[in-house]
């Protein structure tokens, strides 16, 4: 595990979100993508050698969306850089954490991801984030 690589924040309009941290952080956002099989529209900013990343549900369906229905707007994750995805989850799952997907796949920012069930640790979403080759 190499740093906090980002933390996530689940917002309801990211618009209205990026103008606030916008403000807050005295710029703007480097990046916006969508990623569709995950229904959600990220936005991110660089402090230093961490980053926020604002996530938008895009359609009902998304984890976002989900977790807005139930929780209030706010921290969601933080993703932790691994070197090696792959034998970072096949050491997690030997300590005994379960993982939401069995596999990497595909996020924002150019990375392979994976996420840690929140049971596994303390109530918190972890993602495990691997910098595309």
């Amino acid at each position: 595990m190499n740093k906090i690589e980002h933390l996530g924040i689940a917002v309801a309009d990211a618009e209205k979100a990026k103008k606030i941290f916008d403000k807050l952080l005295n710029k703007s956002s480097y990046k916006a993508e969508k990623v569709e099989f995950e229904g959600v529209s990220t936005h991110f900013y660089e402090l230093g050698p961490n980053k926020l990343e604002l996530l938008e549900a895009t359609g009902p369906d998304s984890p976002i969306a989900k977790f807005l229905a139930k929780n209030r707007e706010g921290f969601h994750h933080v993703a932790i850089a691994v070197d090696n995805i792959f034998s970072e989850m096949g050491r997690l799952k030997k300590e005994g954490f379960v993982f939401i997907n069995d596999k990497p796949k595909e996020g924002a920012d150019n990375k392979l991801i994976a996420f840690i069930h929140p049971k596994s640790v303390n109530g918190m979403l972890v993602e495990l984030c691997q910098d595309k080759i």
